[in-house]
């Protein structure tokens, strides 16, 4: 693969992420089931008028795309990719509740036709006026993989230079009340909040002289037991010409429930002397939580260092060249995003 640098990054998430400078230092503690994000002014990047009438994913969606871009000195991408799980479901729930309350009759469609998944990236090549490329990819807890995934082929066969890629999901009003009761009945439930963001970078073959790291590799597999999903691990550092041992950090998505069991897996036996990290406890579990840990490790490798907030235990390393990115949801769809400095 070609050299896939990560020239900007920009997070809106349930912490202090989008204005702030410091990296994760006051973290927010958030104690009910569910985190909402911490919005900025939408003013400054989106025309009150406009911003009415959008569901919050769209708003968080315009508003990280174009700091990102703003950080590249870009005016416009040559191709736009999100990753969504749940798309604009606040819409959705306008719509199907509309259903039931005019019995099925005098139906409006805006909600509708605003409430599809692809509507952030829309969104986002309007407001740019942005003809290119422009993919939605919602494949549930690896949307955002799936995104990355196709950026990186996209530099690899020069069909783009600079793509921005994002991952946006809301929590909704309604919907994610049933998705808690739901959990509640779980032998060992999800103990992390249920939170909400949108994060996106600009991924290019060109490097800058700000740019935060390099995209090495990226491998995603749907289902494996513990000792199969090792196997592939190791196959795929060694791939990459790594070995556990070259693994200066392992930034896991643990979220309290039964299928943690995976991570405990690797944190007891190939990165039991590597220092371990995790972050869904800050960001909270949606389907793009991966993206706010990818954006966490671009920090890290950039400005070599990691918040205290985020440790899991006191291995200690004085620099970070290698960081490792493992995901899994429910036992299923798991990744790993493997990181380098430039």
């Amino acid at each position: 693969m070609k050299p896939c640098y990560i020239n900007s990054v920009a997070s809106i998430s349930v912490q202090d992420t989008f204005d702030s400078n410091s990296l994760l230092e006051t973290i927010i503690s958030h104690k009910s089931k569910t985190a909402h994000a911490i919005h900025p002014k939408y003013k400054e990047f989106i025309s009150p008028i406009a911003s009415r009438r959008m569901a919050t994913g769209v708003k968080m969606g315009i508003a990280a795309s174009k700091v990102a871009l703003q950080e590249s000195q870009l005016d416009a991408p040559d191709a736009i990719i999100t990753g969504t799980g749940m798309g604009c479901i606040e819409d959705s729930e306008k719509f199907l509740n509309a259903i039931i309350d005019n019995d099925e009759q005098y139906l409006t469609p805006t909600s509708f036709i605003q409430s599809t998944h692809n509507t952030v990236g829309a969104q986002i090549a309007l407001t740019l006026k942005c003809k290119s490329y422009n993919v939605t990819y919602v494949h549930g807890s690896v949307s955002f993989e799936s995104a990355l995934v196709d950026a990186q082929l996209m530099l690899h066969e020069n069909i783009a230079n600079n793509i921005l890629v994002g991952g946006v999901d809301e929590l909704g009003k309604q919907f994610i009340q049933d998705i808690v009761m739901a959990e509640a009945l779980e032998p060992k439930p999800i103990t992390t909040a249920f939170g909400e963001g949108a994060h996106f970078f600009t991924l290019s073959s060109s490097k800058q002289k700000n740019s935060y790291c390099t995209l090495k590799a990226i491998e995603i597999t749907n289902k494996a037991t513990p000792q199969i999903l090792k196997g592939k691990l190791h196959k795929f550092l060694k791939r990459n010409g790594l070995s556990a041992s070259d693994i200066d950090a392992v930034l896991l998505g643990n979220n309290g429930d039964g299928y943690d069991n995976y991570y405990h897996n690797l944190q007891d036996s190939i990165f039991n002397a590597t220092q371990q990290i995790h972050y869904k406890h800050v960001s909270g579990e949606f389907f793009t939580a991966s993206a706010f840990g990818f954006w966490a490790a671009t920090h890290i490798v950039k400005q070599q260092k990691i918040p205290k907030a985020l440790l899991l235990n006191k291995t200690e390393k004085s620099n970070y060249k290698n960081v490792l990115l493992y995901n899994q949801f429910k036992g299923q769809q798991h990744s790993f995003i493997l990181l380098t400095s430039c």
